[in-house]
């Protein structure tokens, strides 16, 4: 998520909640859109028609639905875009509505753009994990972009504002570092990289030198950002405990928590396993998966 050159016009793409009171999401993507001069897409998915249907009634034919269905998205979407031009007058907002699992198309909708921005009620664990009502996990682990998951309510962020970025030494979280120095620089914010080291179920009797083998690939990792962005101030330190519980209470008050897709050590199955789901249920600032490459 690169800052954009002139004949970049990749979108941010946020998916949009059929509940108006959830615009959190909404908003963060149209800020984002309007901070880098970017389009915004709104995507509205309609999934299964047949899901809707509740017994008790005579169930209306397919077309009927489908066209009840796309009533309703056009109203959704119409909604959005009054509130994308009272938030920001002038930017440009491409609606689309379209047929298919929300999972799917978002992850479609991620091959050209800048973002995907998704929004969270941080459901139980066997809501995100299974329920149809949580598209996150799914498109964080298939995005051709980064993902936001935006929390609601809003949280409160603190001065000075800052990002923390999670760091295990791979190509993922030097991609998630490079993230997080690019918003850092144009909020005017700081930048927190933390290397997580959690000790193993055996524990070495002298730990000082893995730990140094730690602190060494955190600065390399950050290493030549400071060169890039002279006016983000940053911070790193190499913090003992389990990865879920120190990025959480570390980015309580953060602008975004930033990690990469892939990664080792600390970060093992950062987006399919534990680490990434106590991450989603446990950040009450939105956070920011970003894939190597991008």
């Amino acid at each position: 998520m690169t800052a954009p050159a002139p004949s970049d016009r990749r979108p941010v793409v946020v998916g949009v909640d059929a509940d108006p009171a959830h615009r959190s999401a909404l908003a963060w993507a149209a800020d984002e859109a309007a901070r880098r001069h970017v389009p915004l897409r709104a995507v509205h998915a309609e999934g299964v028609p047949t899901r809707g249907h509740r017994g008790g009634a005579v169930p209306p034919s397919w077309e009927e639905w489908n066209e009840d269905l796309h009533r309703g998205g056009k109203e959704i979407l119409a909604e959005v875009v009054e509130f994308v031009a009272a938030r920001h007058p002038g930017i440009e907002v491409d609606a689309v509505l379209a047929e298919g699992e929300p999972a799917w198309v978002l992850g479609e909708q991620s091959r050209d753009a800048t973002a995907v921005v998704l929004g969270s009620r941080h459901l139980s664990r066997a809501q995100e994990v299974f329920g149809s009502a949580s598209v996150a996990l799914p498109v964080m682990a298939h995005a051709r972009c980064p993902v936001v998951v935006v929390p609601e309510p809003e949280h409160v962020t603190q001065d000075p504002a800052y990002y923390v970025v999670g760091v295990d030494g791979s190509e993922h979280s030097a991609a998630a570092v490079d993230l997080a120095f690019q918003e850092a620089a144009l909020r005017g914010a700081e930048v927190r990289a933390l290397y997580v080291w959690q000790p193993g179920p055996l524990r070495i009797f002298d730990e000082y030198e893995p730990q140094q083998e730690c602190r060494r690939l955190l600065s390399e990792t950050v290493a030549g950002r400071r060169a890039r962005y002279p006016d983000v101030e940053l911070r790193h330190e190499l913090v003992v405990g389990h990865p879920v519980q120190v990025l959480a209470d570390a980015s309580a008050h953060a602008l975004g928590l930033v990690v990469g897709t892939r990664g080792r050590g600390g970060f093992t199955g950062m987006l399919l396993g534990s680490v990434s789901q106590g991450v989603l249920h446990h950040a009450r600032c939105p956070v920011i998966a970003v894939p190597a490459g991008t």
